[in-house]
């Protein structure tokens, strides 16, 4: 069973009017990453995660999810 984690983050950041830059600099990457992880082509460390999830002050669960391939 192949699964691909998919995520809101794209969603939540205009929600919030945050620019990708700001929320890079809020969690400790850079811009070109959270890029990545919107377009999916990025899979975050669980400390990456848990620093979004506390930006968002929602759950990790809430704003990553598995998908069947």
């Amino acid at each position: 069973m192949n699964c691909v984690i998919k995520n809101r983050v794209k969603e939540l950041r205009a929600r919030m009017d945050l620019t990708q830059g700001a929320l890079a600099e809020q969690v400790g990457v850079t811009r070109q990453t959270i890029v990545a992880l919107e377009k999916g082509s990025y899979t975050p460390s669980l400390l990456l995660a848990m620093n979004i999830a506390e930006v968002f002050e929602l759950s990790i669960e809430e704003i990553f999810y598995k998908e069947d391939a």
